[in-house]
């Protein structure tokens, strides 16, 4: 939890330093620097991280009488420190990357100082080099907003607040979420868009932005309960259906129907670095369904689950979240409803008790007597009929919104998840 803590919060502090603390988009965007860069001013040849390494003989020039600390503390090598293996294309030969081989404590004690005078040390080593640094040509920055990122990232704030309690983490992913719709979402067209830098690209989303995204809303919608989000999830969904669903076979191709340039539409079938959108969207669409009480979107995830059988069937592993999607539409669909205002402090203790359960393949809805739950209601008629119990917010826990008697108590509420 504290590491999850730590990198969500890490994150932020390194959105805000990158925009100087000014004008701090909503968005995510990848900040990594481009890992070649040119080793000097105006030439032509680039190195492989040629910003950031060094020699032992370039640290031992710039600090003098401290390299000596310096080299034991960060691991400087003579030949380099790069691991056996790392270094296929032999780039970092007799260069070195800076990393805290050994502890403060470790350091002081070798060399007969006070952890104090090593800290001090070290810091004063470190500016001399990033003066030096900061003269060397500096690697090119990748600062677009990417769609399908932005909605992973939008799912992690999103889950993040629900469990660590933080509202930054829900504040972050809502003001993500408003800057898709605002600037990589066409109203009239119901498109999303790729990308944007200085504006938005051209190129339409492909079927891995819509997976995601809608992930990022289902989720956003399960902790902040602004029916806005789960519409928008809804819209694109349909966007998605229509451009990438293969009526004939099942599972989302990668690029959409209008785009004339690809000669062969493919599906990826692979959940690696980010999963495959075809085992997303079987996910999505059997949340959806649950929302909707939508048969139909239901069917879809399970053609969506038979498309893939073949790469199931001989190599599971490949496809861990069709996996997941498989697992879901195999067992009964959990729901938990919460009747009552959101800004009630009994509701607030009802949906803590909720959060603190690990509880797969459940959605959870908010029943709140206004326009979120008239919305649900349209077509779900067991969610239009929940109501609080005797004026205080009531739990309810359902198989199919087939639900045992609703509780009001936290305590009971426990006792019935963790059956």
């Amino acid at each position: 939890m504290f590491a999850l803590r730590d990198l969500l919060d890490d994150r932020a502090n390194e959105q805000h330093a990158f925009h100087g603390g000014a004008h701090l988009l909503p968005q995510y965007f990848v900040d990594l620097a481009v890992e070649r860069s040119e080793l000097e001013h105006g030439k032509p040849e680039h190195g492989e991280g040629a910003f950031y390494i060094w020699t032992q003989k370039e640290i031992d020039a710039a600090l003098g009488n401290a390299a000596e600390i310096f080299d034991f503390h960060y691991g400087i090598q003579p030949h380099g420190n790069a691991p056996e293996g790392s270094d296929p294309q032999d780039e970092f030969r007799g260069k070195n990357i800076l990393i805290e081989r050994h502890s403060m404590a470790e350091t002081a004690k070798h060399f007969k100082k006070s952890e104090d005078e090593v800290r001090q040390l070290l810091a004063s080593s470190r500016e001399k080099l990033l003066s030096i640094r900061a003269k060397r040509p500096r690697p090119h920055l990748d600062d677009k907003i990417i769609a399908a990122w932005n909605g992973l990232m939008i799912s992690a704030y999103a889950r993040a607040a629900q469990i660590l309690g933080e509202p930054r983490y829900l504040e972050a992913a809502t003001r993500a979420a408003r800057f898709l719709r605002t600037e990589l979402y066409e109203e009239k067209s119901k498109l999303l868009y790729r990308n944007y830098r200085e504006g938005r690209s051209e190129i339409e989303g492909f079927a891995d932005d819509y997976a995601f995204v809608i992930q990022g809303l289902v989720d956003l919608y399960e902790a902040s309960f602004d029916i806005e989000w789960l519409k928008f999830a809804i819209e694109l969904q349909e966007t998605q259906d229509r451009l990438f669903f293969d009526e004939k076979s099942g599972g989302y191709f990668s690029t959409n129907r209008r785009e004339s340039s690809v000669p062969l539409r493919m599906k990826d079938d692979n959940d690696s670095a980010e999963p495959a959108a075809s085992s997303i969207a079987a996910i999505n669409l059997l949340r959806l369904a649950q929302f909707r009480d939508d048969k139909q979107l239901e069917e879809r995830a399970r053609k969506t689950i038979d498309a893939f059988t073949p790469t199931l069937s001989h190599f599971a592993s490949a496809m861990p979240q069709m996996l997941v999607a498989l697992d879901y539409s195999l067992g009964k669909p959990r729901q938990i409803v919460i009747a009552g205002k959101p800004e009630s402090l009994e509701t607030k203790a009802l949906l803590a008790e909720v959060h603190r359960h690990f509880l797969p393949n459940t959605i959870l809805v908010l029943a709140d007597g206004a326009e979120g739950q008239e919305y649900l209601g349209e077509k779900n008629e067991a969610i239009r009929a929940m109501s609080m119990v005797d004026g205080k917010p009531a739990a309810y826990v359902c198989e199919n919104f087939t639900c045992k008697a609703p509780v009001t108590d936290s305590k009971i509420l426990a006792q019935l998840l963790a059956r």
